[in-house]
């Protein structure tokens, strides 16, 4: 079952059980993924619907940093929630060691030095890690290993 089926069963399955909260995120991000394919007229596939998901969950976090900055409390609590829906959706993420180990890796390859190298690199590294893991932690990464 590909991963835009099982978004679509699990929509499904929250109109039976009466989950509003979770029936409202899963139809945002199947009308992300309608946007996506009407605009660029090609279907998603499991790569493409991660990349989506994970530019919703990035806005979900900048939403949270803000209400809580805010001092709106109850609307960050409804942005977790969507957050926590949507994570589900994504595979599991690398830890911030295979992270910089796989990224050392690239750098070698590449045989990149210096901070100005850093464009090079997190192409290749975001064509090769990409959805999965943290973009935020891959760039931290790959600053770190430029600095050495």
């Amino acid at each position: 079952m590909s991963l835009k089926d099982r978004i679509t069963e699990d929509m499904k399955a929250a109109m039976r059980a009466k989950e509003a909260d979770k029936l409202v995120t899963i139809r945002g991000l199947l009308a992300a993924i309608k946007q996506k394919e009407v605009d660029e007229r090609i279907v998603v596939d499991d790569a493409g619907l991660i990349a989506i998901v994970d530019k919703l969950i990035k806005q979900r976090k900048d939403s949270i940093n803000q209400f809580n900055t805010g001092g709106r409390p109850d609307l960050a609590d409804k942005e977790m929630a969507e957050l926590k829906v949507l994570e589900a959706y994504l595979p599991q993420r690398m830890s911030a060691d295979e992270v910089q180990t796989a990224v050392n890796a690239i750098v070698t390859e590449l045989g990149a030095k210096g901070p100005g190298d850093m464009g090079r690199v997190m192409a290749a590294v975001k064509a090769q890690l990409s959805g999965k893991a943290e973009m935020s932690l891959v760039s931290s990464a790959v600053k770190q290993a430029l600095a050495q």
